[in-house]
């Protein structure tokens, strides 16, 4: 049975879990989407997995709400019930690092108030920023991941300067053992830049967004059937090593 089929049931009926591992039952696939970097594009990446797996989403950390959040956004966008769209464990005014957003209110933030939600199905969580980026003075995000033990799914800009800041993200998440599912890349469509991510890599590339004047659930959905992105993410999770 196709991925896709065996997550259209509905999410709202949940049952606690204390462990989970994604390898062990793909129906209910749990992934991290940590990009590259700021502005690459998780935030539609995140939509489009939220939407093509039925899945809920968990954005633990906020920085900057200016647009109501990437909460508020997602849930408009894919106009979610709210069981769907897990509460921040922390919300910040100022849309810079993470730790400097909480020192500007006068928090820390603390990595007791991360752990995973206790739940029985597909889960999207978006992280936020890129890997490096501190949560607070002696934490570094990647090193949250690698707490948290779930895959990754890597969001890059898919023009000039990605092979570099891929790379490097690739290699700090090798380095700490934490499994890739792949990448996603987001923009116009490059010649090159897929097959020297890959080649140098060795990571797949689970799909290749177009830039969307007006994203909309719909074109989410589009691209998601067009790309066959379902069956391509279950092969890739039956292949990784967690």
């Amino acid at each position: 049975m196709a991925l896709i089929s065996k997550l259209s049931k509905s999410t709202t009926n949940l049952v606690s879990t204390d462990s989970f591992n994604p390898k062990m039952n793909p129906t209910y696939p749990q992934l991290i989407i940590c990009g590259t970097g700021t502005d690459v594009g998780k935030t539609v990446v995140s939509s489009l997995f939220v939407q093509g797996l039925n899945a809920m989403y968990w954005k633990p950390i906020q920085s900057g709400i200016e647009d109501g959040g990437d909460t508020s956004s997602i849930c408009k966008l894919l106009n979610l019930p709210k069981e769907r769209c897990l509460k921040e464990a922390y919300k910040f005014n100022a849309a810079v690092s993470p730790h400097w957003a909480a020192e500007k209110e006068n928090q820390t933030i603390d990595p007791r108030q991360l752990t995973l939600p206790s739940i029985t199905s597909p889960l999207i969580i978006e992280t936020a920023g890129g890997l490096m980026v501190p949560l607070n003075r002696q934490l570094l995000q990647i090193d949250q991941l690698k707490s948290w033990g779930l895959p990754i799914v890597l969001v890059a800009k898919s023009g000039l300067g990605t092979l570099n800041h891929t790379l490097l993200s690739i290699e700090a998440l090798n380095k700490r053992r934490i499994p890739i599912i792949g990448l996603v890349l987001n923009g116009s469509l490059h010649q090159d830049n897929p097959k020297t991510l890959k080649g140098f890599g060795g990571v797949p590339i689970i799909a290749e967004l177009p830039h969307f004047n007006k994203l909309s659930a719909h074109l989410l959905s589009e691209e998601w059937e067009k790309q066959n992105i379902g069956v391509r993410l279950e092969q890739l999770i039956n292949n990784t090593s967690y």
